[in-house]
Formats: C-alpha cells, structure tokens, sequence
C-alpha cells in the first residue's frame, strides 16, 4: 500500500537544482525521489549527530575512571591477541 504523500513547492538556488537534475538524470530517479531522499539522509544525520553530542556530554559529566581504562585496555590486548598479524 502506497504510503500519503504532501506536495510542497521549494526555492532553491538555479546552481543546486543543476546539480539535482544531473543526479536525478545519471540515476534515473524522479526528482521527488532524489529530494526525499536526500532529506531522509539529511534528518538521518541530524539524529546520529544529536546522538553522538549526547553520548559526549554523558563522557563529560562522568568521565572513565582508571578502573574502566585498565578494563578497556585489557579487554584491547585480549581482542588484538586474537589477530592474525
């Protein structure tokens, strides 16, 4: 079943709609198809991004004491004598 869709009407700058058709063009894809997915990829990165300055702040407020570096680091040497060098 085909999802709802909302039609809108953009402005954007002649040398960005350029480069879309000759992306829309070299894929084949419709034009709607290259705006969605460029706008699925643009809040995909802005949720990744939100994600990583929260798990940063969470480091800050509470950062690794030396107990947590010794386990990294022996959990490190544990994993890398398991290579194949």
């Amino acid at each position: 079943m085909p999802r709802a869709a909302t039609k809108i009407a953009i402005s954007i700058p002649d040398d960005l709609y350029r480069a879309v058709e000759r992306a829309r063009r070299a894929t084949g894809l419709s034009r709607s198809a290259v705006i969605q997915g460029s706008l699925r990829l643009w809040l995909d990165r802005r949720a990744r991004d939100a994600a990583v300055r929260e798990h940063v702040a969470g480091y800050r407020a509470k950062p690794e004491g030396r107990r947590e570096m010794r386990a990294a680091e022996a959990a490190a040497v544990r994993l890398l004598a398991t290579e194949d060098w």
